[in-house]
Order: structure tokens, then sequence, then C-alpha cells
């Protein structure tokens, strides 16, 4: 169970789903993922449900389950001195170190980022906070969808601008889960030439700003405040969610050369009046969606797929998760894995996102790794971990636990 990452120990303080998420990246691709938890409950997830998995010695969470494969599990308390010196001991032995603490509670427990340096100067350490590290509102608590309140998200999903809501997943805490996995690769890739570490900071907010993209700059270059306006795009048409016989369509003409074949498709002009150019289309929006839903009407949503399709303009359907799950091109992609879980029994997860590939004489290789360990139950490699900490670096490394921390995650 090789990877890019082989090699690499990473000692995640993490809980909740941003810093899970950016271990269990780092654990996708190889790196040795210990996961420190707080004894008795663990991470705060392994609580979050419906649903739960009943097993014989209790229940697990689904929750849970998202962001924690492929690593082991260790339980301290951090206000303990023997457990206390049991993080020392990982620490001096890691690569990488996340936490996700309300700014300042790590340096209250005694591992604030000096006395983290101090004990290993090639530590790389990844913080991230809700709001940012300092600031006038730094020191606030992080929940994925205040911040995509805060960070302008909501006002731009919705059905209109009166209708704010919040993505189906809680984005904020992934994208900040992914990009601080971002940050520890650079860090560890700048250490190779200097021989150090550093640390790294994101934080929810500069997460979701990192993802405004033309959203950002509609407001910054051009002074435009964009707001929901649902299941369309405020910069192409058509562009969106379209209503049919029995059901909807999505397609999108992302250029003349695509509107035109629509237009030759379904026996439409393509330069009738406030038509004939994209801005033109998103100045008369309303008419463009009224035209095409008039015209799919008595279209049965496969027919008019496979009509898109053969007209060569991108369209598709809105999946529900099973049938996303079902869908031949996801299982194509190694996009659910089946991962043996000592107290729930087999599992299907999704699956790691990235896959890759060395080039040969003969074509590529694909050498993405294949075999994935289940989420830990609470402490199961605590025994193990603290064996091999016992004894001088370099006894061979068993495979085992990980473990929960004190209250304070900011995430």
């Amino acid at each position: 169970m090789t990877g890019q990452l082989d090699g690499v120990l990473v000692v995640d303080l993490t809980r909740a789903l941003a810093g899970p998420h950016a271990g269990m990246m780092l654990g996708d691709l190889g790196a040795r993922v210990i996961k420190v938890e707080s004894p008795g409950a663990g991470d705060d997830s392994r609580g979050w449900g419906p649903p739960f998995v009943e097993t014989g010695s209790g229940r697990e969470s689904t929750y849970f389950f998202s962001a924690n494969r492929n690593k082991e599990s260790i339980t301290l308390d951090l206000k303990d001195d023997a457990d206390k010196a049991v993080l020392t001991e990982l620490v001096r032995r890691a690569d990488v170190l996340l936490e996700n603490f309300r700014p300042g509670t790590l340096d209250r427990l005694g591992f604030g980022t000096d006395v983290l340096a101090e004990l290993n100067p090639r530590l790389v350490q990844l913080s991230i906070s809700g709001f940012g590290h300092d600031g006038p509102e730094g020191q606030r608590a992080g929940y994925d969808q205040i911040a995509q309140g805060e960070a302008g998200l909501m006002s731009l999903t919705g059905s209109g601008p009166e209708d704010p809501q919040k993505v189906g997943v809680p984005i904020g805490d992934l994208l900040a889960g992914m990009y601080g996995a971002y940050g520890v690769l650079a860090a560890l890739l700048e250490r190779e030439r200097t021989g150090r570490g550093q640390v790294v900071r994101t934080s929810l907010l500069a997460a979701v700003v990192g993802v405004h993209a033309f959203q950002g700059t509609a407001y910054t270059v051009a002074g435009k405040v964009n707001r929901g306006q649902g299941n369309h795009h405020p910069s192409i048409a058509p562009y969106g969610l379209f209503r049919c016989a029995e059901g909807s369509v999505q397609l999108s003409c992302g250029s003349e050369g695509l509107w035109k074949r629509l237009c030759t498709e379904f026996g439409l002009d393509p330069a009738a009046e406030g038509m004939a150019t994209n801005g033109e289309r998103v100045e008369h929006r309303d008419e463009v969606i009224e035209l095409l839903e008039r015209t799919f009407a008595d279209i049965p949503a496969p027919e008019l797929l496979a009509r898109l399709d053969a007209a060569g303009v991108p369209a598709g359907k809105v999946r529900t998760l099973d049938e996303v799950y079902a869908w031949e091109q996801t299982l194509s992609q190694g996009l659910a894995i089946s991962v043996d879980h000592p107290t729930a029994g087999q599992l299907t997860l999704p699956g790691p996102p990235l896959r890759f590939f060395a080039p040969s004489p003969d074509g590529e290789v694909e050498t993405t790794r294949r075999e994935h360990t289940p989420p830990p139950v609470l402490g199961a490699d605590g025994d193990a971990l603290r064996a091999w900490l016992s004894h001088p670096d370099g006894v061979p490394q068993p495979e085992g636990e990980g473990g929960d921390v004190e209250d304070g995650h900011a995430t």
C-alpha cells in the first residue's frame, strides 16, 4: 500500500472535517497518518448522525467514515503529562503535523509553533482556522455554513437574491482541507531544498474566497456584485438546467459554435434578435430560457439528451447519489472503494479523486494506490504505537492506531 508520499509520517490532531479531510488526502497518497483523538468520545464527527452503522460493540458514524480512511488512531489527553510525552515523541519523528484548534489553543497546551519547531526543525505544520490566525476576527470559531455565509458563497447560491442557500456539502471545510494538503506538499518540496520545515496556514474564509473565481473579479475589477440566480450561469447563455417533458436536462453553450449547433438541431434561428451573441443572450437570459423550455416541452429527457449528444452540445442529467455510485463511469474511475472495517464489516466508501500513471515504452502503467485501510476504531492502534515509540528510531513501524484531543478545534 505504497504511494507518492510513502515514508512520510503525519500526526493528525484535527477533528470534524477540514483537517481530517487534509489528513485523508495525504493518507490516500501513501503517507502514514496517525490520528490523535481525545479519550472517550474521540473526534466530534464520531457522534454526528444519523445515519449510523449499528455494530455489536456500538455504532459507527458514516460522517466519520467520510474523512478518515487510511489512518491509525491513538487516544491522548493533552492535559496529561504522560500523554503529552507520547505526542512529543510523535512530533520528533513526524514529517507533518496537522491541527485545527482555535488560534492559541496549542500554545496553551505547551505545543506552540516555536516549541514544535524546536522539537523537530524539519516539521511541516498545517494550521486550519475559521477566519485566519490573526486579524480583528481571528479568534472566531469556524463552522462551515457560517463561513459560507460570511465569505459570500451563500449570496451567490440560491434561486434569487432573496434566497441565499448553502452548498449541499460542507464545501468550506472541504476546500480548506484541500488547500491545506496542497500547502503541505509545497512545504515538503521546499524542505528538500532548505532542510527545514515551516508553518502553513489557511482558513475556511480563505478557502471560500479562494474559489470566488470570476464572481470575485466581477466585483474587484468591474464593480459588479452578483447574486444568486438559480441554475443558470451569470456570464454564459444558455448554460444551466432546462425543463423538458417528464424531467429536465442540463446543457452548456460555451461558444457561438455550440449555440449554432443547438439551434440547427431544434430548428431555431441563432441570429434572432437579442440572441446573436453570448452578451446579448446573457442580457436576455429569461427569454432564452423560455424559448428553449418551450422547444423542449414535448421531448422526454432521454430523447433530448440523445439529440443534444448527437448535435455535439454538452449536456447531462441531474443524478441522485444512488445513481452516481451505480454509474459505470464513476466505478471506472475508482471513485468507489471497498474496505473491511473491524466492527462495521465490509464498507463501500467514496474513493480518492486522483489517479497516477507512469509512462513506459509499452504505454502508461497505472500506479494509483488500490488498497486502502478503513477509518479506524477509536484508539485501535494505541498499544502498537506506544510500543513503537518506546524503541529507538529504526524499529519497523507497526500498523496501528490513532486518537483525538481536547476541545478547542476551530473547524
